[in-house]
């Protein structure tokens, strides 16, 4: 893209950052400075609010640029990433939204610190969760670069590195001056945008092939250059027992990764009651699965118009599929509709990726001076309130983020986001569901569930192909490569629920049966809840 119609997209793709800083501005003006203000909104949000804002947290530059790569260059096997993604919701609804909502106030920590030595155990799980973040920032901000790079008319290493620049210092702002209410209302406005986006794109692709589907995946599998093998299993995952124990552990990880995901568990906190969490998770399930629908009929379509030798040069993991698709939808690169649409749903894209950082990096901060500089604060140091240590926490994490994303920028950030959630399972939830469910769990059994099971997936994430050893890798020019999977799910989720049980079986620790009996009647009743 070119001349003025480079000039148009980039001055839509500004404005919609000018309105996201003018709710920011807008939003710090009405707050008191206290935690709960800048952790939970002040738990005011309505269900159907906080289930908009759910959906705009989770929506994130992994489905709407990734998931739709993925799905154009491997068909069938691309949408297993859509499956996992929605059938998630599923766990969170039926055991933690509700109970989480009970027992916590602001972390994940607060759940699990209720019956525990609360030191060791907030350590323990604010490192996980800053990890988990920290992970899936890295996925955004490769999306982010992917995508400016292509609005700016290039992929130029220089453009995407200061776009992922200007990504981190744009949600140090958002998290710094508007805390949780301002990162709520940019996300159901992005929410509200990413779904009209998506819906108006399908509306298009189906008018194009008269609304035959069959039409649309004919077209598809014959463009991709496999076949009908493009709409069958196994373009991906098939062959050796390598990539068929690869997809049942990205399987593993997408279904039970969200739960212990730490932006959102956040958002259980931001309403009054533990109903509302429930209802908000309803919420957040019908819109999740209404774009998720719309996503396979993009992925298929982006192949089917647009072509898989376009798409690869543009960006070699499919991350622009869809801006590509809606450029051709809108007459073309040389023409104005097709530069408009484009420039719209690189707006929107962008809107997605800067919503989901907020939370992320407001989830991430808050466990920082939530959990772990509450922790470690020496007694007779001066103390700093948990706000100002937050906000002082998000630029850190902004910084790290950044490093990781200049650093993995050719990668898909729908498989990105597949290790973060790898390592949420892994580390989060076994601590997580052994604390509400099992009685007899104890301090000791929860600090290892949490390091048992991040310290092999990130052990097994450094010694696999995607780190070194291959083509594709971080670093394609050595070879340390010892685990032959892509994702470590399949062994590290296991061995993070085994080294809870391990760790509690062992423990000289007698379980507090009062403090049990108090977080179980609160978790069921709400009784006594913040």
């Amino acid at each position: 893209m070119t001349g003025n119609h480079q000039t148009l997209a980039l001055l839509l793709f500004s404005g919609f950052v000018a309105v996201t800083l003018g709710i920011t501005t807008w939003v710090s003006r009405n707050r008191h400075g206290s935690a709960e203000e800048f952790y939970a909104g002040g738990r005011l949000f309505s269900p159907m609010e906080n289930g908009f804002a759910i959906a705009g947290d989770y929506m994130s530059a992994a489905s709407f640029l990734g998931v739709t790569g993925l799905i154009a260059l491997y068909g069938y096997d691309g949408m297993l990433y859509v499956v996992g993604f929605l059938v998630a919701w599923l766990v969170v609804l039926f055991l933690v939204a509700e109970l989480v909502r009970n027992c916590g106030r602001f972390t994940l920590a607060d759940v699990v610190a209720a019956r525990m030595s609360e030191r060791p155990v907030r350590i323990a799980a604010g490192t996980s969760s800053v990890t988990v973040s920290v992970l899936y920032l890295v996925a955004q901000m490769v999306g982010a670069g992917s995508l400016v790079s292509l609005l700016l008319g290039g992929t130029s290493p220089a453009a995407r590195a200061w776009t992922v620049i200007g990504v981190g210092a744009l949600m140090v702002i958002y998290v710094s001056l508007g805390g949780m209410r301002a990162t709520t209302w940019i996300q159901i406005v992005k929410a509200i945008l990413l779904l009209s986006t998506t819906v108006a794109l399908t509306v298009l692709v189906l008018l194009r092939f008269h609304g035959n589907i069959d039409q649309l995946l004919l077209t598809a599998a014959d463009r991709s250059g496999h076949g009908l093998l493009f709409l069958a299993p196994g373009l991906k995952y098939g062959g050796d027992w390598t990539a068929r124990f690869d997809f049942i552990s990205l399987g593993l990880a997408l279904v039970l990764g969200t739960a212990g995901l730490p932006h959102i568990l956040s958002r259980f906190y931001t309403v009054p009651t533990a109903r509302a969490a429930r209802r908000s998770v309803v919420w957040s399930i019908g819109l999740v699965g209404g774009f998720y629908l719309m996503m396979i009929v993009l992925g298929f379509a982006a192949v089917a118009v647009v072509g898989p030798d376009a798409l690869k040069k543009s960006n070699a993991a499919g991350n622009t599929a869809v801006p590509l698709l809606a450029l051709d939808l809108g007459g073309g690169a040389d023409s104005t509709g097709g530069t408009v649409l484009f420039a719209i749903v690189a707006a929107v894209a962008f809107a997605t990726i800067l919503a989901v950082v907020a939370g992320i990096t407001l989830a991430s901060s808050a466990s920082v001076a939530h959990d772990l500089y509450a922790s470690l604060r020496r007694r007779r140091a001066k103390p700093y309130s948990e706000v100002a240590v937050a906000r002082t926490a998000a630029v850190g994490i902004g910084v790290i983020a950044i490093a990781l994303g200049l650093l993995a920028r050719d990668l898909n950030v729908a498989f990105l986001v597949g290790l973060a959630f790898a390592v949420a399972a892994s580390a989060n939830l076994p601590v997580l569901l052994y604390s509400l469910f099992w009685r007899g769990f104890t301090t000791r059994g929860a600090v290892w569930a949490v390091y048992g099971g991040l310290i092999p997936a990130l052990a097994l994430v450094l010694l696999s192909p995607v780190v070194s050893g291959s083509p594709d890798s971080l670093f394609p020019g050595v070879d340390f490569q010892f685990f032959p999977l892509q994702n470590p799910g399949l062994v590290s989720i296991p061995l993070g629920f085994l080294a809870g049980w391990l760790g509690t079986v062992t423990s000289p620790e007698i379980p507090d049966e009062a403090k049990h009996a108090e977080t179980e009647v609160r978790a069921l009743t709400g009784a006594g809840a913040v």
